[in-house]
């Protein structure tokens, strides 16, 4: 069955069941209400940068320790049943984060966060090319997972209108982890009934470590791997500065005086991140089209690794100058560019590995990822409550495009 009346854009390939199934997970994936509100929860609580950096440490340290084991779990045992406990985690997360508000079950709340994180990275992305794989589609890669991936950002767009008008409503950001009870649950009831054949070839766990073991013994395969997740570690380290500066932003605005503060800082955080991701929707679908134009994924990958950088630096040095209007649209930038370069590292690095192992050699990118930052959150942290978080952000991008001159794709 074709669900061409559905068709959204014009693709390569033709959308059936599946593809929509694929972009429901990511759409309601997305739907966590609590992403555009995480650090000024943590505010409300009374927690500094620095408090805040850590809780952020204790989730990447927890995914560092986590992300190989879960990854050769999905790929030797079972993607779907990876999955499951992917989204069994969240739903405990966000129990937690209601329920709780010690610093202490905090942590834990993060680290529940963190094995969600573990147990799906990687692993929808393997399901989806094993579908590739079955109906003779591979070659689609890009443009596949790309429009797969716009469904995850659009997700992201209406979270970020309903999470504002749960907080506005109910003028208590912790109502966002309740809300996001709902989407995960369904999300759980897609992903247990995902068709059989996209778990793949169950190797058993000796086997699947010997294929994922001799990724390290290629400089072709690790290059790729280092790269996108330095990208994707600066990249997560600068973004959650947005939050502050729009709250900033926000309360200096001439509009809206009757009501309160956070009422305020809602409703523009939900407008900025509503474009942001219908923006970052639409560069992931085009994703595929850059790299036909370019002709060339390392090219692509490379212009935007210094375009990033370089938004970074300049947020912060507008920032530092009180043209913080500045600063929000440059960081707004780096989402879309994070969007458009995410589908052709992820094609990249799935050409270059092992297809048995992809799952955990997609893992050891994330791992990567979660090292930088790890060690980057409380050290920009400490910055920006020493400093001012402009320092911190033209620190952070300085330090991105030393690592460029390192890592860059040829």
């Amino acid at each position: 069955m074709e669900w061409e009346w559905l068709d959204i854009g014009k693709d390569d390939f033709k959308k059936d069941f599946q593809f929509f199934r694929f972009a429901a997970y990511g759409f309601l994936k997305n739907l966590n209400f609590y992403e555009p509100f995480l650090i000024l929860y943590f505010r409300s609580l009374g927690l500094s940068f620095l408090k805040i950096g850590f809780l952020f440490s204790i989730s990447e340290i927890a995914t560092y320790i986590l992300e190989i084991p879960t990854g050769i779990f999905a790929d030797a045992y079972g993607r779907r049943k990876a999955m499951v406990a992917s989204m069994l985690s969240y739903i405990a997360a966000f129990s937690t984060f209601y329920f709780f508000s010690s610093y202490l079950l905090l942590s834990a709340a993060m680290i529940l966060l963190a094995l969600g994180d573990t147990f799906r990275s990687g692993t929808h992305k393997s399901m989806i090319y094993e579908y590739l794989k079955i109906k003779g589609m591979y070659d689609l890669k890009v443009e596949y997972y790309g429009a797969t991936r716009s469904f995850s950002q659009l997700g992201s767009a209406f979270n970020a209108i309903l999470s504002a008008v749960v907080v506005i409503l109910t003028n208590d950001y912790r109502k966002v982890f309740l809300f996001a009870l709902i989407p995960y649950s369904i999300n759980l009831v897609n992903l247990a009934t995902y068709p059989k054949e996209l778990e793949g070839e169950k190797r058993g766990g000796k086997k699947t470590v010997k294929e994922f073991a001799s990724i390290f013994k290629s400089w072709e395969v690790l290059k790729p791997i280092m790269n996108s997740a330095m990208f994707d570690g600066f990249f997560k380290t600068a973004k959650e500065y947005l939050q502050p500066i729009l709250k900033s932003f926000a309360l200096s605005l001439p509009i809206f005086l009757s009501m309160n503060g956070k009422d305020r800082t809602a409703i523009v955080v939900g407008i900025v991140y509503f474009f942001v991701y219908m923006m970052t929707s639409r560069a992931s679908r085009n994703a595929g089209k850059v790299v036909k134009r370019v002709k060339s994924i390392e090219k692509a990958a490379n212009v935007m690794f210094i375009s990033v950088a370089s938004a970074i630096t300049l947020a912060g040095f507008f920032l530092k100058i009180n043209l913080s209007v500045l600063s929000v649209i440059l960081l707004m930038t780096i989402y879309v560019l994070q969007n458009l370069r995410k589908p052709m590292m992820v094609a990249y690095i799935s050409s270059k590995a092992p297809s048995s192992a992809l799952t955990s050699t997609l893992s050891v990118e994330s791992q990567l990822k979660t090292f930088l930052t790890a060690a980057a959150t409380p050290a920009i942290g400490w910055i920006a409550d020493s400093l001012g978080i402009g320092y911190a952000l033209a620190i952070l991008g300085g330090s991105m495009f030393f690592s460029y001159t390192l890592l860059k794709l040829k």
